[in-house]
């Protein structure tokens, strides 16, 4: 017996179940019982109606006719038990799809291994539901967090001015300016929470187009050129002049490289440099935003395209960024049908690449 459960379980099929768990076995045990139960009641109704004439009752045709009787109920039975086993089995079947296959329809086997990897499903979908319950709730607290250091920020300078400080000219000026910027940073976060909520709901309706890739990357270096002269931040692309000729949204693809190099500006070196460069790569064209900034380091990579993560050592609210020009980046190209990936190490730079389908 242990060798015959070895054999079985080292195969590739199903595991078999074990004789107790057999519905053709278990009908059969029920009905043995039943059999039982009726002979227990028959033979002493049959000696106590026919008492005084029990030789004459116990011959060998009144107990081939008994046994006879015995082993037609023990069958009837079987067969019934049988079939509601079987009918109750097909109910869930048919449950778990929503077209009757039948083919399949009465193998028992078959509907074994359904039932399992129906269960199977069932408990990864409960994980999944877990970890989206998980997400939720991180989420809600960073949204938060984000929003909570602006408002209160707000709060006290407000407070300070009711206070007296609004006719104190030293500082009356200072504090609204400061308050302007806490305001500016609560409508960023806002309008960067509905630019995600609609790429995920719109995801279908991006606006494509043929455009020349390298003409739109020159215009979000020209755009960002104030910010990285702040930072002395030198941005530029390769040395190549094909114009690579793109079918996208040109609106998001602008998108995604301003918040790319606003990024690489915010993170990078004082006096560092961002390269963009474009590669050919079959019917499509490769594209990686280089910079020789501060990194990242490899366990927080899988993560970075979440909303409001932020590497804490370098990438701190100081820098100006909301926490969500990545993740809207990851939604962009997304929608596109691409992916966008990482490569980093503290202290080398970061490298963001993704692809892009040519006209």
């Amino acid at each position: 017996m242990e060798t015959k459960r070895k054999n079985i379980d080292t195969s590739d099929r199903a595991p078999k179940a074990e004789p107790s768990d057999n519905p053709a076995e278990s009908a059969a045990a029920v009905s043995f019982l039943i059999t039982i139960v009726f002979l227990m009641v028959m033979v002493p109704a049959i000696l106590i109606i026919y008492e005084g004439e029990l030789t004459e009752l116990i011959t060998p045709g009144s107990v081939g006719m008994v046994a006879g009787t015995a082993v037609l109920f023990f069958f009837a039975v079987r067969y019934l038990i049988g079939r509601f086993i079987q009918s109750r089995l097909e109910a869930v079947y048919r449950i778990m799809h929503t077209a009757t296959d039948s083919q399949r329809k009465g193998n028992m086997a078959s509907v074994e291994r359904e039932v399992m990897e129906w269960a199977r499903s069932k408990e990864s979908e409960i994980k999944s539901l877990k970890a989206s319950e998980l997400w939720r709730k991180e989420f809600i607290g960073n949204v938060s967090h984000e929003l909570k250091t602006p408002i209160f920020n707000l709060q006290g300078l407000i407070l300070t001015l009711l206070d007296g400080g609004l006719e104190d000219k030293s500082i009356n000026r200072m504090y609204l300016q400061r308050s302007e910027k806490s305001i500016n940073r609560l409508i960023s976060i806002v309008e960067d929470l509905q630019t995600i909520s609609r790429l995920e709901s719109e995801a279908k309706t991006l606006q494509l187009g043929k455009f020349s890739l390298r003409k739109l990357v020159a215009e979000v270096i020209e755009a960002q050129e104030v910010r990285a002269e702040a930072k002395k931040v030198t941005l530029s692309t390769d040395g190549g002049k094909e114009p690579f000729v793109v079918e996208a949204d040109r609106t998001r693809i602008f998108q995604v490289f301003a918040n790319l190099l606003v990024n690489s500006i915010n993170y990078g070196h004082t006096g560092g440099s961002t390269v963009v460069s474009m590669t050919p790569f079959g019917d499509k064209v490769l594209v990686e935003v280089s910079d020789d900034g501060v990194g990242i380091e490899e366990e927080h990579l899988p993560r970075i395209f979440e909303r409001f993560y932020r590497v804490e050592k370098h990438r701190s609210r100081d820098s100006g960024g909301t926490g969500l020009g990545l993740a809207i980046v990851k939604h962009i190209i997304e929608a596109h049908g691409h992916t966008v990936m990482v490569k980093s190490k503290p202290g080398g730079g970061s490298t963001f690449s993704f692809t892009l389908t040519l006209a």
